[in-house]
């Protein structure tokens, strides 16, 4: 892996990384994952050694999920706001295991908690970026009815990012879940437009809206394979490239 990285150039100068919490409950399904922390950490830090800026907005359904809740009859802001503190545990959890691996990081949340996190405030974050540190968004936006796809597509825009890397269980965008489907169609690249036609499960669609209008690329690959996050940055054709008409 090491000498294959340094014969590339990343293809993004600086990343939004966009983790579900699932991803970090690994097999067991609930819960954190010391060894899922451990091989993020050092993943990351590899990156970052290539020269790489990367955010990471992550989500907290292995802890709580919001919109199991409201279906249980929860009141929907109520649901979200419990949703967003999940996500603040898991982005402290990341920190823990980034800083093990001797990677400088700062946290930020959209909800104010000074005692463990900043503000979320974007140029102080591009900054934190510029400095060779990653930085983890938590909390979401701050305001219900509103998912961390959202979020992760609201803070590259506001950060400048090149690109959102939204690591999944699958490897890719299907027309069908492959799953269940053996025969499903994998897309190498797709539109942002035929991906809402379809009501393709990548993103919701107010994120994809975003991103279109915007014209900030998605690439959607499989996180759990070891390695990923580099490949997919040295433009290796694994997962599905989300972009404009005019690509």
């Amino acid at each position: 892996m090491a000498a294959d990285a340094g014969s590339r150039r990343p293809a993004y100068r600086r990343i939004v990384l966009k983790l579900s919490g699932e991803a970090l409950a690994g097999s067991q399904g609930y819960g954190l994952d010391p060894a899922v922390l451990i091989r993020i950490g050092a993943e990351v830090r590899e990156v970052i050694d290539l020269g790489v800026q990367v955010a990471i907005v992550i989500g907290g359904g292995n802890i709580f999920r919001g919109v199991a809740a409201q279906a249980g009859g929860m009141e929907r802001a109520t649901a979200d706001y419990m949703g967003m503190l999940a996500t603040v545990i898991n982005a402290l959890a990341l920190q823990d295991a980034l800083e093990a691996a001797g990677q400088v990081t700062r946290v930020q949340t959209a909800i104010h908690m000074a005692q463990i996190a900043e503000p979320y405030i974007p140029l102080r974050a591009m900054r934190h970026l510029e400095k060779g540190r990653v930085v983890i968004f938590a909390g979401g936006l701050g305001r219900p009815y509103f998912s961390t796809d959202t979020t992760a597509a609201q803070i590259a825009l506001e950060i400048h990012a090149d690109a959102i890397l939204k690591g999944t269980k699958v490897d890719g965008i299907y027309d069908a879940d492959p799953a269940s489907h053996p025969g499903a169609h994998k897309f190498e690249t797709i539109e942002y437009t035929e991906v809402l036609t379809r009501g393709l499960e990548v993103m919701d669609a107010t994120a994809i809206s975003l991103c279109r209008d915007n014209e900030l690329p998605i690439l959607v690959f499989d996180f759990r394979k070891e390695g990923n996050i580099w490949r997919v940055l040295s433009g290796e054709p694994i997962g599905t490239l989300v972009h404009g008409a005019a690509r």
